[in-house]
């Protein structure tokens, strides 16, 4: 297809070539594509759990299985927490779309090795976590690199809209991902790896077919020290929250383990020596000067907070559904899943509707509102969730996760376009890594922040709730109070899972022993998720409640602007403004 008169050819290995007007769509549909699956893949693992748990034959409920629950969900965030920045950087130094395409090859390949684990028991979770950690390296080449492609590729007047669409399927993709986990992993737990298969062919064909290097690229050298330090450092802070969530020494939780705590002040040190390293090095791989933009500095700290919260509140819901309230309106373990999915949608609904109006209509009436009303919206349905009780009625919590999904949407966009249109256009590769560091970082954060919360709250009422239900039930005083000086963590795990551990906790002996109705009542599907029910709401009340004051700091963070109060690209520190509109050249 020819270009305009007088406009010079570039980049001619493609279907419609750079100069075509129809280019920014096809850029915007395809790294839409990219950051969609690999966004769904972060999340659809995490409801899948129980089927994968009985795929393989592992225990859930045995305490050293517990490490493989958690890092089945945290190794692939981890991983892309730790590498986006880094191949960001790279894809300024490379080419985006060259890294970008990479990433779509990454994630395919690794999509069919994980669908066919040949091992069982630990084995089988070892090959699931070590393939899904290198299946987030194509994961997190796809994200570095998606947001800069769009950036380039679009004028300012119409970034918002475009960064809107694709940020809102990232968002959205972490809650779809929970409804597909849940049907697929009815039918056959290896089929929520195969789903990536076709997505991902098509995917790379595509990228390779139809994109075009379009931005300014920066040549120079790997910062090598910056890597290794800012790997370490983070790996090290992460690793230690997420162990610090196990019981150790007697201790509900792990925070006196000399490792973790080994891990919390090295890993808070590692980085502050990245801090360090990357102020006097000539070509940084984090450019910590780019934070001298008040608008870019707010921005991220708007991002992480809004992880941190959004994080927390799957995590929190999906136990809410699937260990209480779906149990208790006559669903089986079983198929808790697949409704938990579903029941989810009008989060997912929420997401949706306003993610692409909101960044429309943000490059027209400015960024910086949207930003701060879709953080007070997400207050608000953090303090409706609150006032909820355990066994709500669903019209009333369906309407609060939309509200929650809205002020999702309503934020994503606007604070992505706040912080993509501060930086220079030779640094939007790594600006666009720093931002989904924040974002995926924030996300791992939120387990270890709100499991804690919640196993602190379940620590004060569930051993008196354990114990009275069971003895109520004419279990022995003794058994009983076994039972319920256990780690609340496997209580909290179980109910994650879908799973009523009562039956395993007493043992066949036991419950032989005990009267029939009696050993009926204690393995039926109401009487776990009603002994839990009070102690979780204590625990909710803390995890709720801190969401909310995120949310909020979140708002006033989106505030910030730069001195000349533009929502535009102006001015960088260290740099020169470009023009309103203009597109780099290949």
């Amino acid at each position: 297809m020819g270009s305009a008169p007088g406009v010079r050819p570039r980049c001619r290995r493609a279907w419609i070539n750079a100069d075509h007007p129809r280019y920014k769509w096809v850029a915007l549909t395809n790294t839409t594509l990219g950051v969609l699956i690999a966004t769904i893949n972060g999340s659809i693992v995490l409801i899948a759990l129980p089927g994968i748990f009985t795929g393989i034959g592992l225990d859930p409920l045995r305490p050293g299985n517990v490490s493989y629950l958690l890092w089945m969900l945290m190794g692939y965030l981890l991983v892309t927490a730790v590498l986006v920045v880094t191949l960001g950087r790279l894809g300024d130094m490379r080419g985006r779309v060259r890294i970008y395409n990479a990433g779509f090859v990454i994630f395919t390949v690794t999509s069919v090795i994980l669908s066919a684990d040949p091992l069982h028991g630990s084995a089988g979770a070892l090959w699931l976590i070590g393939w899904r950690i290198v299946q987030a390296v194509g994961g997190a080449m796809l994200m570095a690199n998606s947001t800069a492609i769009l950036t380039d590729a679009f004028p300012t007047r119409q970034r918002g809209m475009a960064l809107g669409v694709n940020m809102v399927a990232g968002i959205a993709g972490t809650f779809l991902g929970l409804v597909l986990g849940g049907a697929l992993v009815e039918w056959n737990w290896r089929s929520i790896f195969w789903v990536n298969v076709p997505i991902g062919l098509i995917g790379t064909v595509w990228a390779y077919k139809s994109l075009h290097e379009t931005g300014t690229r920066a040549p120079g050298r790997i910062d090598w020290w910056g890597n290794l330090t800012f790997a370490a450092g983070l790996t090290a802070l992460l690793a230690a929250i997420t162990y610090g969530i196990q019981p150790y020494g007697g201790h509900t939780m792990g925070w006196t383990d000399p490792w973790v705590l080994a891990g919390l002040v090295g890993g808070t040190l590692t980085l502050a020596l990245f801090c360090v390293v990357e102020m006097n090095v000539a070509e940084p791989m984090f450019p910590l000067r780019l934070f001298r933009n008040a608008a870019f500095a707010g921005g991220n700290a708007a991002t992480l907070l809004g992880a941190i919260a959004r994080g927390g509140l799957q995590f929190m819901l999906i136990i809410w559904l699937q260990g209480i309230w779906l149990p208790l309106h006559g669903f089986d373990y079983a198929r808790t899943p697949l409704w938990a999915g579903i029941y989810l949608l009008p989060l997912t609904i929420g997401f949706l509707a306003a993610g692409p109006v909101s960044g429309a209509l943000s490059d027209r009436l400015g960024a910086r509102p949207f930003a701060v009303a879709g953080c007070v919206v997400t207050a608000a349905s953090f303090a409706g969730l609150l006032l909820l009780p355990t066994d709500f009625p669903y019209g009333l919590f369906a309407a609060l996760i939309l509200l929650n999904g809205l002020g999702n949407g309503l934020f994503a966009a606007p604070n992505t376009s706040i912080i993509m249109s501060s930086v220079p256009p030779d640094a939007r590769g790594a600006a666009s890594g720093m931002r989904a560091t924040f974002q995926n970082a924030g996300t791992v954060l939120s387990m270890g922040v709100f499991f804690s919360l919640m196993v602190a709250g379940l620590a004060g009422s569930l051993p008196h709730t354990l114990s009275s239900g069971l003895t109520a039930q004419n279990v022995p005083a003794p058994a009983a109070h076994t039972v319920a000086t256990l780690p609340p963590v496997g209580v909290l795990f179980a109910a994650f899972l879908g799973y009523n551990p009562i039956r395993q906790l007493l043992g066949p002996a036991l419950l032989g022993r005990l009267p029939r109705a009696d050993a009926a009542v204690l393995t039926g599907r109401e009487f776990f998720p009603h002994l839990i029910s009070r102690p979780f709401h204590d625990g909710l009340i803390v995890v709720f409640t801190l969401a909310i004051a995120m949310a909020l700091i979140a708002a006033a963070t989106s505030l910030i602007r730069t001195r000349t109060g533009a929502d535009t690209e102006h001015r960088w520190p260290g740099g020169t403004g470009s023009r309103k509109g203009q597109r780099p050249t290949c």
